[in-house]
């Protein structure tokens, strides 16, 4: 917080409240002339009125990107020895990039497509947790904690949903 300390001419004023508020806001409105003058303000400008729904589609894009990464890597350990495994190592990307786009700027048929995407990753998730949990189940010993912790990660394709899923929330709370 900026604090302003003040002289003592400024309390002997009739009103001394109106006086500080007077200089603090004339420190404020320096401030953001400073501040905020610069090229490209007008992307950034905007963050703090951005709604609720925008900042989650960025989120989205983000959390989808961190996502693609690992679930790549682990696909790729295990050599995509099952078809399926290339499906959340390919729509992850899309889906960041429809999150981000969206954000950027709000058209009606890519909301509609997003819309679509997002519950292709619900579906996707939903038979990520059924190959990753049947996964666990094939190894030596069948479903003991050990095969849960060694074996294929059945929270990552829940979160894979979840993320979708929030996507939705977003795009339908209107």
């Amino acid at each position: 917080m900026l604090k302003v300390r003040c002289a003592a001419p400024i309390f002997a004023c009739g009103n001394a409240h109106a006086r500080l508020s007077l200089v603090f806001f004339d420190v404020q409105n320096h401030f953001q002339t400073v501040m905020f003058n610069y090229p490209g303000r007008r992307f950034f400008m905007n963050w703090g009125h951005w709604p609720m729904d925008r900042a989650i589609y960025v989120f989205v894009g983000i959390a989808f990107l961190a996502l693609w990464g690992q679930v790549t890597l682990s696909h790729y350990r295990q050599n995509f020895h099952h078809k399926s495994m290339w499906a959340p190592v390919i729509t992850a990307p899309l889906f960041s990039l429809t999150a981000f786009a969206l954000a950027a700027a709000k058209l009606e048929w890519l909301m509609s497509l997003f819309s679509y995407l997002m519950w292709l990753g619900v579906v996707i998730g939903g038979a990520g947790f059924y190959y990753h949990f049947h996964g666990v189940g094939v190894r030596v010993g069948g479903y003991t904690m050990r095969n849960f912790l060694v074996g294929p990660p059945v929270a990552l394709p829940v979160m894979f949903s979840a993320l979708s899923a929030l996507g939705l929330i977003a795009y339908y709370w209107r």
